[in-house]
């Protein structure tokens, strides 16, 4: 079966099949190339799906993802994105094992089918070319024919006429012999033309036309080859990823297996466990006895009746009733007093938590400055030590901030896991004045609790702060009438803008009236006139104690 002699005059057809078939390579290459785009587009969407449901940091919702249920859809998210990611190694493989290589192979093809097809059309213009020669040699040898036929019709016709001089029948005798010898010459070129012809039309017919056509024969069945195996590769570039995709697919069920309803259930009563004690029983109220009305420690209400009465620190305390009255939507007082004491304790510790690693964060900053500074001392050509200073300054103020914060909640954190009994003067004057967070909070923490309007605490407690309340009350009012006298003076290291309540400015170099010292907590009470005294950071100022002062010392 071959093209060269089965097909040897379907020279035009074969050009258009060509042509057809090539049309048809191209089709599929668009083809697999919109496949391509499909497949990053879908990797996207699935992307940007696994992406919009993904939990906000710092949110509710990253909260929401200690339960198991939740752990198990985050995977399937996660997972999701690699099972995009392989539907975009999909379409890259399909790009450059097919796309490419066909786009490239097309070319190559077209340039040798162009060379195959200019090749049969010069053998076919040779063959017209000796065609036409042979027709002109056939067309004169005709003429030549008729011509000497006539020449020699005419020397008959002379020779017979009597009238006719013998040189006119020589002249007629010699034309007859010229034109005879012409038309001879005529026949001898007609033949070698004819033969040389029949030369050329059969190498035409039978080399030339069946070598290019076979070889056209060849370049499309190699053609038809290369496409099939793109097909090959198309699938096997599916084929490659499916144990992957199985892979996610495994890991969705491996993660939905791992969900616990009995552990997110625990989940539950750590997160809202409220530590209380459900309420006892009413005492039943005998009304028919002339007495006065009581009230059980177990009642749910307070008594309006005489005998006791209501304590006012800036709204009424409430007694029991926290189950049944709607929380307080107001703003979250800073130590938690609005929470159950469970919930309140979890707050309390994430937050001495967080505090603890912003100083750990603030030590290793110092200490990285501070090896800094000596590799300046010993080396004064990398950089100057003196401009350390001021960030060295900056970073250990802020490490002394951080740790009054930090012993602030973890009083308030002792206080309630019972470690404390009451909350002292300290913690008292740390949370009321020199919280930059939250300036707002002046009262003391057990007073704004036990005023809280959501009810959160028992009627017991509100009754044990009574008393404390009513004494700090006092000696506020005492501290006013009498002001405590000076202990020694101090000079301002540092400028201070003393934002919060409680806390006075001062200007670096100015010098003060000191009335209380350092307890420990950090910070010195001093006075600038009869109406000016607050708290500043010992580490901003330079105490002098007088001498006669009991425990005088030197803070700086």
């Amino acid at each position: 079966m071959s093209w060269g002699t089965e097909l040897w005059d379907q020279f035009d057809n074969l050009e258009k099949h060509t042509q057809w078939g090539i049309d048809i390579l191209e089709k599929y290459i668009k083809f697999v190339k919109e496949r391509t785009e499909i497949e990053l587009s879908y990797a996207k969407q699935l992307r940007n799906l696994a992406k919009k449901y993904q939990p906000k940091k710092n949110s509710k919702e990253e909260e929401e993802y200690r339960y198991t249920a939740c752990k198990a859809f985050l995977s399937t998210l996660n997972e999701m994105n690699d099972y995009a990611g392989q539907h975009e190694v999909i379409s890259e493989n399909m790009t450059s094992s097919i796309t490419v290589e066909l786009a490239r192979y097309v070319q190559e093809l077209k340039q040798e089918r162009k060379s195959y097809f200019h090749d049969g059309r010069k053998a076919q213009q040779h063959i017209e070319i000796c065609w036409k020669q042979l027709e002109s040699s056939k067309r004169r040898f005709e003429r030549d024919c008729k011509e000497a036929d006539r020449a020699q019709q005419y020397f008959e016709k002379m020779d017979a006429d009597i009238n006719v001089t013998k040189a006119d029948v020589e002249k007629a005798r010699q034309q007859a012999q010229v034109r005879h010898q012409m038309a001879e010459d005529s026949k001898a070129d007609y033949s070698s033309i004819l033969q040389k012809f029949n030369h050329e039309q059969h190498e035409y017919y039978h080399t030339h036309i069946p070598n290019i056509f076979q070889k056209i024969q060849e370049m499309e069945e190699r053609r038809i080859v290369r496409i099939g195996e793109s097909m090959k590769t198309y699938a096997e570039v599916d084929r490659q990823v499916i144990p992957i995709i199985g892979k996610c697919l495994d890991e969705i069920v491996k993660a939905a297996e791992s969900i616990d309803q009995k552990n997110d259930s625990q989940l539950v009563i750590e997160a809202y466990k409220s530590g209380f004690e459900p309420p006892g029983d009413i005492e039943f109220e005998d009304y028919t006895q002339p007495m006065k009305r009581t009230v059980s420690d177990n009642s749910l209400s307070n008594s309006r009746g005489e005998g006791k009465p209501e304590l006012k620190f800036g709204g009424k305390a409430k007694g029991k009733l926290w189950p049944f009255i709607k929380k307080n939507k107001g703003a979250t007082p800073e130590d938690f007093s609005n929470l159950p004491p469970e919930q309140r304790r979890k707050k309390l510790q994430q937050k001495v938590d967080e505090l603890n690693k912003e100083i750990q964060k603030e030590m290793d900053q110092r200490d990285a400055i501070t090896k800094m500074k000596d590799v300046y001392l010993k080396n004064p050509q990398m950089g100057d030590p003196a401009s350390l200073d001021h960030k060295l300054t900056e970073v250990s103020q802020n490490i002394e901030k951080l740790r009054l914060e930090a012993q602030k909640f973890e009083a308030w954190l002792a206080e309630v896991e019972g470690r404390l009994p009451a909350r002292s003067e300290q913690a008292r004057r740390q949370s009321g004045m020199f919280d930059a967070q939250n300036p707002a909070t002046v009262n003391s923490c057990a007073q704004d609790r036990e005023s809280s309007p959501d009810g959160s605490y028992t009627e017991e407690q509100s009754q044990e702060g009574e008393g404390k309340v009513l004494a700090t009350d006092f000696d506020d009012e005492f501290d006013e009438e009498e002001p405590l006298p000076a202990i020694g003076t101090c000079k301002a290291l540092y400028t201070f803008e003393g934002q919060n309540e409680g806390t006075i400015s001062v200007v670096e170099g100015e010098t003060l009236y000191v009335i209380e010292e350092d307890k420990g907590d950090g910070w010195t009470r001093i006075r600038r006139n009869e109406d000016e005294e607050g708290y500043v950071p010992t580490s901003y100022v330079e105490v002098y104690l007088d001498k006669n002062a009991k425990g005088a010392k030197t803070y700086i």
